[in-house]
């Protein structure tokens, strides 16, 4: 008798810890969770709660970090000259099918950005740029082989054999192999060298809703999703714009992440267009203007359950884990970003630049749960293969933003496509890797040709594409606010 209450007691304290077990699991979700069960019982859709797929920390988590400390001082950044001016090709062709539906609405058009107004420090670092006087390449040009130095003709009689030994032709073959090195990192096709592109004002051409929709900037999120993403179980077509939550749990962690990368995306672009909706025009014939502002019925129709099929909340739980992508590519970056100079010739706002730069990075550092880059893409032959198709992918996504309809949406669809493409870089760089472990970014200065460099396209893009998001989630808390 009294061995069987022994065991009745023991049994009862092993189903009891059983359970305890199994309920915690329940509650938690380990770092690479494909699917989380619907949350039940919100007061409203937007009021998330709980962990961030495939990451390590809780929405919460980032409301707070985001709201509070990183959303003040980018807002303050991206005012300064060297991140308002965006160097883009809005004029290039859309490869993929005829353009046949420009939006002639006025909100659509780009305000072109008078010469006078750049600061000329962006003007001649451009000029110089785009005369190949930078990068890995420029080293591989025939000037670069010229001495420029008070003994010129000291290091032409010891080195001059291997001056005329280098013909015009090989320096011209040295500089392109130069140039696909550098393009073979990139996540994204650059078009801001190139003859049509231009200087933009983004504090003028500010993202909001402009009047642009239908069947023209359906077939650009469907070519996104659908031909640049893979198959889904949704063969007629009749919901395009996502792949189902539940479908996510039979795809792997590299396919999962591509999906929430680009959903987290156009997630962004929607909340931004919500909250800066056009509500009303002036009755002006010459100059009508607009009046933006939130619509809140825009914001439910976009992600509520009731409309999207029970997908909104995960669509807008995406956002945060590309928040957490490019949050982590900006502390990856850091030292090099400390290194740069933000040069456009002003040279108050200069220094104010980057010490601000400096502040922004060591708050970003001090976030306790980064996105891990390295559980993607494992040295296998596999991941490898997984690297190369997932860059293939997105450069065919930045030529899509080219046949978008409305300039001005694909004036922020090209910038944000190429910050997203610059933070992929930075995470999956060789050449980073290569000058970290070097230990480059503790010297005091900087080679002009060091290992790894960002073009100032590439850094205005990614702070922008960045502080984007960080918009996104901040004017999430005020939809909430309306929604209680």
């Amino acid at each position: 008798m009294w061995l069987y209450s022994y065991l009745s007691n023991k049994v009862s304290i092993f189903v009891v810890l059983l359970l305890i077990c199994l309920y915690v699991t329940q509650l938690s979700s380990g770092y690479f969770t494909a699917y989380e069960e619907q949350e039940n019982d919100k007061n409203c859709f937007c009021e998330l709660r709980g962990s961030i797929n495939d990451c390590s920390c809780d929405v919460d988590t980032v409301d707070h970090f985001n709201n509070i400390k990183i959303y003040p001082r980018l807002k303050s950044l991206l005012l300064k000259n060297y991140f308002r001016f965006y160097k883009v090709n809005l004029n290039r062709k859309c490869p993929f099918w005829p353009q046949d539906s420009k939006c002639a609405i006025r909100f659509c058009q780009v305000e072109n950005c008078e010469e006078q107004n750049i600061p000329k420090g962006l003007i001649e670092s451009s000029k110089h740029h785009s005369n190949g006087e930078s990068g890995a390449a420029y080293k591989y040009t025939k000037d670069a082989q010229e001495p420029r130095c008070s003994d010129a003709d000291d290091f032409n009689s010891i080195l001059g054999f291997l001056d005329t030994s280098i013909s015009d032709q090989a320096h011209k073959e040295f500089e392109l192999w130069a140039k696909h090195d550098e393009a073979e990192e990139d996540f994204c096709i650059r078009d801001d060298n190139q003859d049509e592109a231009q200087y933009v004002d983004l504090l003028i051409n500010p993202e909001r809703y402009t009047g642009y929709k239908g069947d023209s900037a359906h077939r650009v999120w469907k070519s996104i999703y659908l031909e640049n993403c893979f198959d889904t179980q949704n063969q007629n077509n009749s919901l395009p714009d996502y792949i189902a939550h539940l479908d996510l749990r039979n795809l792997c962690l590299e396919q999962r992440a591509f999906y929430r990368i680009i959903s987290g995306l156009h997630s962004s672009i929607n909340i931004h267009l919500c909250a800066k909706y056009l509500l009303s025009e002036s009755k002006d014939f010459l100059d009508p203007q607009g009046i933006w502002g939130q619509n809140l019925n825009e914001f439910k129709r976009r992600f509520s359950p009731e409309t999207t099929n029970g997908e909104g909340p995960h669509w807008l739980r995406n956002l945060y884990f590309i928040y957490l992508v490019e949050l982590r590519a900006l502390a990856k970056a850091a030292p090099y970003f400390r290194k740069e100079e933000y040069y456009t010739g002003i040279v108050e706002e200069d220094e104010e630049t980057k010490i601000a730069i400096k502040d922004l990075l060591s708050v970003i550092e001090s976030f306790p749960s980064h996105f891990d880059e390295h559980a993607l893409f494992s040295s296998s032959r596999e991941g490898i293969k997984f690297k190369r198709e997932f860059k293939e992918k997105f450069r065919n996504i930045s030529e899509i933003m080219d046949c978008v309809g409305c300039d001005k949406c694909k004036l922020w669809g090209k910038l944000q496509t190429q910050g997203l493409g610059t933070a992929l870089k930075i995470l999956y760089s060789e050449k980073l890797n290569q000058a970290t472990v070097s230990g480059l970014w503790q010297k005091p200065n900087l080679e002009g040709d060091h290992i790894f460099r960002l073009t100032r396209p590439e850094i205005v893009a990614l702070f922008n594409a960045f502080g984007r998001l960080s918009n996104s989630i901040f004017e999430m808390e005020n939809f909430r606010k309306y929604l209680r």
